[in-house]
C-alpha cells in the first residue's frame, strides 16, 4: 500500500485555493511547534456563506493537502457547516492520512476555526 492516497498526492501537487484574500473578513493562523507547520486561512463571508477561502501553508505535503482539502470542503457553504468541519472529515476526504500525519488535518480544522472566530469578533 502506498504511504499517501492519490487524493493526498493530488492536493499536494495541485493545491486548491492557495493565496491571500486582501479584503478577508476572517483570518486565522495556527501552528504546530513540534513539526514546524504553519497554516493561515483567509475567509470572505457574505450573507453567512463562505464566498471565498484561501490559504498559505508552510509545512509538509500532508499539511498542504489538508489545507487544500479543507478549503474545498467549506467553500460556498454556510458558516454553520464550516463550524462543524472536523479533522476527521478532512482526513476522510483525502482518503486517509498516516497516523503520524493526522496532526496536519487537526491544524486545518484549527485554522478554519480560528478564521471563523476572527470573523465573529469582527462582526460582534
Amino acid at each position: 500500500m502506498a504511504l499517501y492516497s492519490e487524493k493526498v498526492m493530488d492536493h499536494f501537487r495541485n493545491p486548491r485555493n492557495v493565496g491571500i484574500i486582501e479584503d478577508a473578513n476572517g483570518i486565522g493562523e495556527v501552528g504546530n511547534a513540534k513539526c514546524g507547520d504553519i497554516m493561515k486561512m483567509y475567509l470572505k463571508i457574505e450573507d453567512d456563506v463562505i464566498q471565498d477561502v484561501k490559504f498559505e501553508t508552510f509545512g509538509c505535503g500532508s499539511a498542504i493537502a489538508s489545507s487544500s482539502m479543507a478549503t474545498e470542503l467549506i467553500k460556498g457553504k454556510p458558516v454553520a457547516d464550516a463550524m462543524r468541519l472536523t479533522n476527521q472529515a478532512v482526513a476522510e476526504a483525502l482518503d486517509g492520512l498516516p497516523d503520524y500525519k493526522m496532526h496536519c488535518s487537526v491544524l486545518a480544522e484549527e485554522a478554519i476555526q480560528s478564521a471563523l472566530e476572527d470573523y465573529r469578533k469582527r462582526n460582534a
